[in-house]
């Protein structure tokens, strides 16, 4: 294995191999991370605080349209309840951003959708059976009465219909089948599904208007949720896009299926960016400039301007090619927590496959290591596809990284995160051979989820602690 490291050794420039500071960004991250825990249980535990003073309990032992109408009514204050939190949680409010990071939080957004979702349908079954039974009528009739009768309700059934069409095109099968671009477009359909689904609470509902902190409470989140999703999924962007002034200065191509933005603007030093987050760019070239794509930086940020690589793989990415100079550009950012401020070891093993290079390429060009002590693993189908080979080699003259280029298709053994050329190695054996004082090691991931699934689970194996596994993914 030692004839797939590339670059010589003796040629590196000296680098200090001091250990990262990284405890004061550790222990920030737990503080964020109690306060986001914290603010989800205690909202929980304050709706269903809210629905056993009203009755929830008693009402559940007496059985009959009485359970099933107060368990209509704790299925609507969660579901509710995840709703709003739905929308916090893809807000990019700092909050949750610094306390779980992009992939934590997309988890989490799912998670919840489909809960909220299911609990929905729930309370819409639950309240219509309960309402009927108390009134001695059937099913179809009591719905319709809610719906035509009752104030916010046909806002509230199309609010429904919108999330129901959106948790459907949110399902893999159907999710493949979809460009990203247009299922990202259609997916905010269910801000305005939420919008109209929840008045019709905050008007009749019992449990939102039995005491006036049950109605700050509800009015407060409504407002809240509105509000986090106007000022940092707008506002703040656009701010931060005006105040930075970022161009287009100029398009490269990169390896045989990429390419490379460079770009300029004002007071980047202010920017606040770190080597290994990643921006969602809009280039304002023409029709469809609305539709944001995530690029993770791909050199060192820096006071002279950034740079992203990308892969070409549809419109998102094949538009970055026909780029004029000069083109202005949105940005909403930076985000992500593949950053060296996490580090706990002096080492550092990093693994890349296809674009995944580009956020583990900038993170080895800031972070301090001495010669030798880092590893760069890349992936690729091809080795003409591999991107930013330059810069690759400059860390191995300069910084002394070692190279480890696994390329070939895909194998199917028990690490099928390694190319068929390598499939006589188990991959717990290939990363024990280049990193075997393991403990010392940060790991770095970033690629396709079900490749950097596999390496982990390697990693596993091998008894690598989670808090030195760090990883980013930009999977929908």
């Amino acid at each position: 294995m030692d004839t797939l490291v590339s670059g010589r050794q003796t040629s590196a420039r000296p680098v200090p191999s001091h250990a990262p500071r990284g405890h004061g960004g550790r222990r920030s991250l737990r503080l964020w991370r109690t306060a986001g825990v914290a603010a989800l249980w205690l909202t929980s535990l304050f709706v269903v605080a809210l629905w056993v003073d009203g009755g929830g309990i008693q009402s559940t032992v007496q059985g009959g349209a009485p359970m099933l109408t107060t368990l209509g009514r704790i299925t609507g204050l969660v579901a509710a309840n995840l709703l709003l939190y739905q929308v916090l949680l893809m807000a990019r409010v700092p909050l949750f951003e610094k306390a779980f990071g992009h992939d934590a939080l997309t988890r989490g957004h799912r998670l919840t959708g489909f809960w909220s979702f299911w609990l929905m349908l729930a309370h819409i079954v639950l309240i219509t059976f309960g309402y009927a039974g108390t009134a001695q009528t059937g099913f179809l009739a009591q719905l319709w009465q809610l719906v035509v009768d009752y104030p916010g309700m046909l806002l509230a059934a199309a609010g429904t219909l919108l999330l129901l069409g959106v948790v459907g095109l949110s399902i893999r099968r159907a999710r493949r089948k979809m460009r990203y671009e247009s299922w990202h477009m259609l997916h905010l359909y269910a801000y305005l599904g939420v919008g109209l689904a929840l008045p019709h609470q905050l008007w009749t509902g019992a449990d939102f208007l039995a005491s006036p902190p049950a109605t700050w409470y509800w009015w407060t989140l409504w407002a809240v949720a509105a509000g986090c999703a106007l000022v940092y999924r707008v506002i703040v962007p656009l701010v931060r896009s005006a105040r930075h002034s970022l161009r287009v200065a100029e398009v490269v191509p990169d390896g045989s299926d990429g390419v490379t933005v460079r770009l300029t603007g004002r007071n980047l030093h202010r920017l606040r960016v770190q080597a290994g987050q990643f921006f969602v760019w809009r280039f304002l070239d023409g029709p469809g400039w609305s539709r944001g794509n995530p690029f993770s930086i791909s050199a060192r940020p820096g006071a002279d301007g950034l740079s992203l690589t990308a892969r070409v793989v549809g419109d998102g990415t094949d538009r970055l090619g026909r780029l004029r100079p000069g083109t202005r550009v949105l940005i909403e950012g930076p985000y992500g927590h593949l950053v060296g401020t996490h580090r706990q070891g002096t080492k550092l093993l990093m693994l890349g496959a296809g674009a995944g290079v580009a956020p583990l390429v900038s993170l080895l060009q800031e972070q301090p290591y001495a010669p030798g002590a880092a590893t760069l693993v890349t992936r690729d189908s091809r080795p003409e596809a591999a991107l930013l080979s330059e810069a690759v080699a400059e860390l191995v003259r300069e910084r002394g990284v070692r190279h480890v280029p696994l390329d070939g298709p895909r194998t199917s053994v028990s690490s099928p995160w390694l190319p068929r050329l390598y499939e006589q190695w188990q991959g717990t054996q290939l990363i024990a051979h280049l990193a075997p004082d393991l403990a010392q090691y940060d790991v770095y991931l970033c690629g396709p989820v079900p490749w950097m699934d596999a390496v982990r689970a390697d990693l596993d194996r091998l008894g690598v602690a989670p808090s030195r596994i760090h990883s980013e993914a930009f999977a929908i």
